[in-house]
């Protein structure tokens, strides 16, 4: 396989060393706005790899370099802006396509706190004919959340339930990095955006809603001695994605910000500072929000401040095989020192990456296929959970007592 990479940040990078770890695919093109960054991102990969310059609004670029370099899958590891003209590059070029968000949503114009506007993947979603119709697979939201949590849903459904009730994805960690008053883990861009718009919920008979933005808060206890942590509601490609492919009665996805994070992220956006909107400034115009994020480190530079564990995973709430009420969480645990050491990439931006490698090397292998735009919960499980396992750090499930979960369902706390 011939493999093209959209985008040279955090993630690209540690996708870069994944490959170049596990000896994989024919060949891997790094294309980057900063050809400096996607040489520095292939550094002692091999010949296999190439670095080039690319700009990842430029549809007709990136069709060209796919033809090229004749490439047979494209990974967009680039920030959602830049999803629509790479997901359609693919299309044009013929080849499969990947990623690990969708195409940005807008709220609804009159009711944005009920009723959702664009959702998360419509733009996607509205080319998936053209897709089944040229036989070229879109494998939608595959990093870890969107993407391994998908995947457990479908194992939960697949193998520990006979119904579900309830799916909730739920993120939490402890990590700390050391001298900085403020330093997300992960692109702040993509952070806004997720936690600033408003949250969707899906509920059979309800369909999809929106609600105020960190709704619902509740205490959840992570597992490997993280504990308990508040989530609230955030807006994410898993409520989209999981009520197509799975029958459950409501799906969540919440996130442990923590009260100092919902802080900042409430002053940014009083003060207009969340807007993509460029504003003058002397001779140049700038988005307040591409500010902010040149203001703060760079997270894929921060792994050596940084300490402890990240977790993503999939709670699931129903009546198991033998027709009793059943709670799992099906979770990965990532050390920092662990990715640190072993790929010099940081916890957060790992564990995104590895999964569309997983991805692809199915896809490589024939094991997962399929046509049209589809998320992971499409696919089976089992091989991918699998295969995840061969790269050093394994997923894992906790059984809970039904009922014992703390905050979970609608809010409480």
């Amino acid at each position: 396989m011939r493999v093209l990479v959209v985008g040279a940040g955090g993630v690209g990078s540690a996708v870069a060393r994944i490959i170049a770890r596990g000896n994989l695919f024919e060949r891997v093109v790094m294309a980057d706005y900063d050809e400096g960054r996607a040489r520095r991102a292939i550094a002692g990969g091999g010949d296999r790899f190439a670095a080039v310059k690319l700009d990842a609004s430029d549809e007709q670029a990136i069709a060209e370099l796919i033809r090229t370099e004749r490439c047979d899958a494209v990974l967009n590891a680039v920030d959602p802006r830049f999803v629509m003209p790479v997901f359609r590059a693919a299309l044009t070029a013929g080849v499969t396509y990947l990623d690990m968000a969708m195409s940005l949503s807008h709220p609804h114009k009159s009711d944005p706190y009920r009723q959702p506007g664009v959702k998360l993947g419509d733009e996607q979603f509205a080319l998936a004919a053209e897709w089944e119709r040229r036989g070229l697979l879109a494998l939608c939201g595959i990093g870890v959340e969107p993407g391994l949590s998908d995947v457990f849903a479908r194992y939960a459904a697949d193998r520990l339930f006979a119904s579900i009730d309830e799916i909730g994805v739920r993120d939490g960690a402890n990590l700390v990095v050391e001298g900085y008053e403020f330093a997300p883990t992960f692109s702040i861009w993509t952070t806004i955006e997720e936690c600033l718009n408003p949250p969707i919920v899906w509920e059979r008979g309800r369909e999809w809603y929106t609600t105020e933005p960190f709704s619902e808060p509740e205490t959840f206890t992570f597992p490997a001695g993280i504990g308990p942590v508040e989530c609230v509601n955030v807006e994410h490609e898993e409520v989209l994605l999981i009520p197509r492919w799975v029958d459950t009665g409501r799906v969540t996805f919440k996130y442990g910000l923590g009260e100092e994070f919902i802080g900042v992220l409430k002053t940014l956006h009083k003060l207009g500072l969340d807007s993509t909107v460029p504003v003058q400034v002397g001779a140049a115009a700038v988005s307040p929000r591409d500010v902010v994020a040149a203001c703060l480190p760079d997270p894929a530079g921060l792994g050596d401040a940084m300490s402890g564990l990240t977790c993503a995973g999939t709670w699931v709430r129903g009546t198991g095989k033998d027709g009793s009420p059943r709670e799992v969480y099906l979770y990965h645990v990532l050390d920092n020192s662990w990715s640190m050491a072993e790929y010099g990439s940081q916890a957060v931006v790992w564990q995104t990456a590895v999964n569309p490698v997983v991805a692809l090397q199915l896809i490589d292998s024939g094991t997962w296929s399929g046509d049209g735009v589809i998320g992971p919960e499409a696919l089976p499980p089992e091989p991918f959970l699998e295969l995840l396992n061969s790269h050093g750090a394994p997923w894992e499930s906790e059984e809970r007592t039904p009922g014992s979960t703390v905050g979970t369902g609608h809010g409480r706390s």
